[in-house]
């Protein structure tokens, strides 16, 4: 299966949060779900961002995919481990 990659914006909070969220809902939706979010230029998430980003995941795994995380920045790492979601997503670096 191929893996389509998502980059996730500088400042991933409501307004950007949403765009994703109906992005990768209509991808699933249309069978696409293997997927890997880019956070190269991420450097700031907020609590709309992780929730969009774990409704995704469990969207993708109902329907037999995967989200898979690439390239955090130490202070988005840091908002994963204090949500303890870096358990719950495989994070490459």
């Amino acid at each position: 299966m191929n893996e389509t990659v998502i980059r996730i914006p500088q400042e991933f909070s409501v307004e950007k949060a949403w765009l994703f969220r109906d992005e990768i809902r209509g991808l699933i939706e249309e069978g696409t779900l293997v997927f890997m979010l880019d956070f190269s230029d991420c450097t700031f998430i907020d609590s709309t961002g992780l929730g969009v980003i774990v409704s995704s995941y469990k969207k993708c795994v109902e329907a037999g995919g995967t989200i898979r995380l690439k390239s955090l920045s130490p202070n988005v790492m840091n908002v994963f481990q204090l949500t303890r979601l870096n358990h719950v997503f495989e994070i490459l670096t």
